[in-house]
């Protein structure tokens, strides 16, 4: 459906620069704006660096989760030029807990680049920010906005259910999202372009949630067709979820005293560079059996013990079992090429991904299971 389609079904949503909406979300966003640890105060000017972190961290994430981390990291380097000149291991370590590692990769290397070939300055447009690492569309125009007040419109999540719903857009997502970009800039105002975005944000965070929205108190609430139909929590329309084929496999957690057997994964690929213990192939239809036999081989090793249940983790796109193995290794036993001993009392400092801490959990905290 084209905007001009979409619009003409709807007399009373004008999309014309004269359009009260605009104005209506500023000025709602003047009393209600969230207080976010990377969000400028009124009046003062946007710094690009907390704005490009935070915006690196929400991807896929929520505020909520993403607090804690962006205070870590602005703590421990206040700068993209003191970050830029940290090491990827302290940043995948800062990083663990937080998930879609490869976001982590990515924001490193952009603060390499940034450093190291724009002296600590971001560009301040879509095109300059689009050009470096990790910088997709929608990050490059929310940085443009909210850093640089560029007029454009990011769309995320919070964006596309206010305008699918404002303007009863009847297009499944992700094919509706073409429209909704230009649906959506049609909401901003003549100035202050960063607001418009981040008011927009706000009020799908706040009013506009996916479930039981506050319509009463939404400033755009006479002018939405969606509740004028009543109709709200069936937007945005969405194509029917495909969940990936389930994985399975086998993880070994070995001890030696009061250390650990672990390695890191190859740099590129699903969880790249992070620290995990040995572990099997991740395949559909598995058998157990066969997953035991990718076992490390270390000499002295006590019998495998195979712990009670198993560790279940989702994926972006496919859900994952593993069975947990555990061994004591004698004194001097020393690691396989590849990998090496962490102390135990240390871990919290490895880059250890949500599923990694699982299955260390899982093998140090329940009574062993059956021996195998």
């Amino acid at each position: 459906m084209s905007l001009s389609g979409a619009v003409s079904r709807r007399n009373k949503q004008s999309t014309k620069s004269d359009s009260p909406r605009p104005t209506l979300l500023l000025a709602w966003y003047d009393r209600h704006r969230r207080r976010l640890p990377w969000r400028a105060a009124p009046g003062e000017t946007s710094d690009p660096y907390r704005v490009w972190l935070s915006e690196i961290m929400l991807q896929q994430t929520t505020v909520k989760a993403v607090g804690p981390y962006f205070e870590k990291f602005v703590v421990r380097w206040p700068d993209v030029t003191a970050l830029g000149r940290a090491s990827q291991d302290d940043v995948l370590r800062m990083w663990a807990g937080l998930g879609y590692y490869s976001r982590a990769r990515n924001l490193y290397a952009c603060a390499v680049a940034v450093t190291r070939e724009r002296g600590g300055v971001f560009p301040d447009t879509e095109e300059g920010l689009r050009a470096l690492p990790g910088i997709g569309p929608y990050t490059a125009a929310a940085i443009a906005a909210i850093a640089f007040d560029r007029r454009t419109m990011p769309v995320d999540g919070n964006i596309e259910r206010v305008v699918s719903r404002l303007f009863a857009v009847e297009d499944e997502l992700p094919q509706a999202k073409p429209l909704i970009q230009q649906l959506a800039a049609t909401l901003l105002a003549d100035t202050r372009a960063g607001d418009s975005a981040q008011a927009l944000m706000d009020l799908g965070a706040s009013i506009c949630t996916p479930k039981k929205p506050a319509c009463s108190l939404c400033p755009l609430n006479e002018d939405c067709t969606a509740r004028a139909q009543g109709s709200q929590e069936t937007f945005p329309r969405k194509a029917p979820k495909k969940s990936g084929t389930l994985r399975r496999g086998a993880a070994f957690v070995i001890t030696r005293g009061d250390e650990l057997l672990v390695r890191s994964r190859p740099e590129k690929g699903l969880l790249g560079g992070m620290t995990e213990v040995p572990g099997s192939d991740w395949l559909a239809g598995q058998e157990d059996a066969t997953a035991k036999q990718q076992a490390p081989e270390l000499k002295g090793l006590s019998r495998w013990q195979r712990k009670v249940g198993v560790v279940t983790h989702v994926f972006t796109h496919f859900p994952l079992e593993l069975v947990v193995y555990t061994a004591k290794a004698e004194a001097r036993t020393r690691a396989p090429p590849g990998m090496r001993w962490a102390p135990i009392a240390t871990l919290a400092d490895e880059a250890l991904p949500n599923v990694m801490r699982k299955v260390i959990a899982h093998a140090m905290d329940l009574s062993s299971g059956p021996s195998s």
